[in-house]
């Protein structure tokens, strides 16, 4: 588990499908984000970020308020050998 209060997102590098696995699963990973061989910043918008432990007031305002009573993660896996840079993020040419 990721030992902070807010609990917003979490990486795991792994080759292993096994450990993959168990960081996505309830027993894993805390965070309302999750990702595998890819770091955590960039964090991607449109999915299930904050809310959970201390973070702010949760999901309840809107009209996913019914989601707020399930537990909800967004996961990218890296299936690549290449360690993707964050949005937007560019060296070189």
């Amino acid at each position: 588990h990721n030992d902070v209060r807010q609990g917003l997102s979490s990486a795991i590098f792994t080759r292993s499908l096994h450990y993959s696995e168990q960081f996505l699963s309830h027993a894993g990973s805390d965070c309302g984000i999750a990702n595998v061989n890819i770091g955590t910043s960039g964090a991607e918008i449109g999915g299930a970020f904050g809310g959970e432990k201390e973070t702010g007031g949760g999901r309840e305002s809107g009209s996913d308020a019914w989601k707020a009573y399930m537990r909800r993660q967004t996961n990218t896996i890296n299936w690549t050998t290449e360690l993707p840079l964050a949005q937007g993020i560019k060296f070189g040419d």
